[in-house]
């Protein structure tokens, strides 16, 4: 058991950011595996799977603790497949995934918090937010004109506004954190040359066509942008209790290993048990199990 926590830390640990002062995010490569070849790692992700199931179905039972995973990253960088696999285990019932594209118009009538807050997972749950209240320092900073559509009153669009949601956001976080709830953020670290990679054989393989977007393409015109809106997020909003990932995602099977590490982690942190079954319960049960057998003899 101590060797498999310390293998773990060390897997994590150089793309955990708890501290954003100073973080730079040249320091993690994209096609890091971490010493890593592809069979091992797919080996620890099977075990890693089965371990996370275990822990989730306490998780359930023990119905105390929230966990809420936040994946970001840019287009093609792996999201909706490191989900499918990391999660391959989990009991449907315990575990949920949410997913955030362009605000709606009922969206809009609200704060950039509501529709993300609306979605939070309840205790003993797994939540996933495929994109999330980030956009708004991100796609929204990147293309600051998508504030004239917000409905926003022009006297709080000032220049402070990304700080003043930084800070929004983080206090939202700590919030959620002093009410039992588990917080991990996710940015899946692409390369630009793999994302073009991953682009054209979208194009190339008909069964992937309806994945691509002209869209996509465009925004890779402001690929420096968001990289600094990145680097400028983690820095603002990472913490102890709502750590930031920057995982390395040119390698899709390692991106799978480190998300699932992280996640297993969290889990294990929180001494997860079945409830305790009172004396009253057991004798309780002893009395069902008598009633069940005498039903089941023959008259």
């Amino acid at each position: 058991m101590a060797s498999r926590r310390k293998r773990i830390e060390s897997l994590i640990a150089p793309y955990r950011v708890t501290e954003g002062k100073g973080f730079r995010l040249k320091r993690i490569d994209p096609d890091d595996t971490g010493g890593l070849e592809k069979e091992e790692a797919r080996g620890l992700l099977r075990r890693g799977i089965e371990r996370l199931a275990a822990m989730q179905d306490r998780l359930y039972a023990q119905d105390q603790w929230g966990v809420l995973l936040v994946f970001q990253a840019m287009d093609a960088a792996g999201k909706d497949s490191t989900i499918k696999h990391v999660m391959s285990g989990i009991n449907p019932q315990g575990c949920q995934v949410s997913s955030f594209k362009t605000p709606t118009s009922t969206e809009l009538d609200h704060d950039f918090m509501w529709r993300t807050s609306s979605a939070l997972p309840e205790r003993g749950r797994i939540g996933i937010f495929n994109r999330s209240y980030y956009e708004e320092v991100l796609v929204v900073r990147v293309h600051p004109s998508i504030l004239e559509g917000q409905k926003l009153p022009k006297r709080v669009v000032t220049k402070r506004i990304w700080k003043e949601r930084y800070e929004d956001i983080a206090a939202f976080e700590r919030y959620l954190a002093r009410q039992g709830f588990v917080i991990l953020k996710f940015f899946l670290h692409v390369s630009k040359k793999e994302q073009e990679k991953r682009f054209l054989d979208r194009l190339d393989r008909p069964e992937k066509n309806w994945k691509f977007s002209m869209a996509d393409v465009r925004e890779r015109e402001h690929w420096d942008d968001y990289q600094h809106a990145y680097e400028e997020l983690v820095r603002a909003t990472s913490a102890p209790h709502a750590p930031w990932y920057v995982v390395p995602a040119d390698r899709k099977w390692f991106t799978r290993l480190v998300v699932a590490a992280a996640i297993h982690d969290a889990l294990d942190r929180l001494k997860l048990a079945y409830p305790t079954v009172s004396e009253e319960k057991k004798e309780e049960l002893v009395a069902a199990r008598a009633e069940l057998v005498g039903t089941d003899e023959p008259t």
